[in-house]
């Protein structure tokens, strides 16, 4: 009969390293992000039917006209539509489709790159998203939805599926079918998806690529460049909208509008 000292399997099991993903992540963790990202839209999308009393008008809420993207809005110095914005659905059509791709996606891509770093290129792409909606929709158009960050994760799919030289055919066509669709269905932001598809790419490509001898170091550079290229492209934006003019309708509404 043997004998164990505590102490010391406790640091040779210290000693020991973890096998981690081509992205840094430890092996075997179960997703948490995705089931909760999916609770908060839930939660909320049932918010907006309480307020506006309709399943499929929800976008009648307050909390609807509060936090969509109307690029005057933001421009005005309501920031955190960009990011809320992110959160909303024209629906129960919009939002089931959007959580069904969110969990089949989203749980891949989280158990690759790990919480953190999923979250970091989650919150890129709707910002990216966020951004290009800004920068080129309509000026009093209204956006919101989940599908900016959902973009974010195909390209990253993409982008992961070629870094471990995985059939990218399947990818490819998830991508094409829906990239058709924004461009058919009327309504949907294409600049949005775009935004999304391309930060989520390139934020993806900074994990996966990032050399291994340096890799968080590489990977948090990257990452914070990224999210400040957007908000230097938001602030710039900002600046080019000109004079807002704002008011408050007869329901209570503020709304903003630019005047030159």
């Amino acid at each position: 009969m043997g004998q164990h000292c505590v102490d010391c399997v406790k640091q040779a099991q210290r000693d020991v390293r973890r096998p981690v993903t081509v992205a840094g992540a430890r092996l075997g963790n179960k997703p948490v992000l995705v089931p909760a990202l999916i609770a908060v839209n839930v939660l909320l999308y049932v918010l907006t039917v309480v307020q506006a009393g309709s399943v499929s008008r929800n976008y009648d809420a307050p909390l609807f006209r509060m936090w969509s993207l109307i690029p005057p809005q933001v421009a005005a110095g309501e920031w955190w539509r960009v990011f809320t914005s992110a959160f909303l659905h024209f629906g129960l059509v919009h939002i089931l489709i959007n959580m069904i791709a969110l969990w089949v996606v989203g749980r891949e891509m989280e158990l690759l790159l790990g919480r953190v770093r999923f979250a970091a290129v989650y919150l890129l792409s709707l910002l990216g998203g966020s951004m290009l909606v800004f920068l080129f929709n309509p000026t009093l158009s209204q956006a919101a939805g989940a599908s900016t960050a959902l973009y974010g994760l195909f390209g990253g799919v993409a982008v992961a599926a070629w870094r471990l030289k995985l059939n990218m055919r399947p990818i490819l066509l998830v991508i094409g079918i829906n990239v058709v669709l924004t461009l058919s269905i009327p309504g949907i932001s294409l600049f949005g998806h775009l935004g999304g598809l391309v930060l989520g790419a390139l934020s993806t490509a900074a994990l996966l690529y990032a050399p291994a001898a340096h890799r968080n170091r590489w990977q948090a550079g990257a990452l914070v460049g990224l999210f400040l290229v957007i908000v230097a492209v938001l602030l710039t934006r900002d600046a080019m909208i000109g004079d807002i003019m704002c008011g408050t309708t007869p329901e209570g509404q503020r709304i903003c509008f630019p005047t030159g």
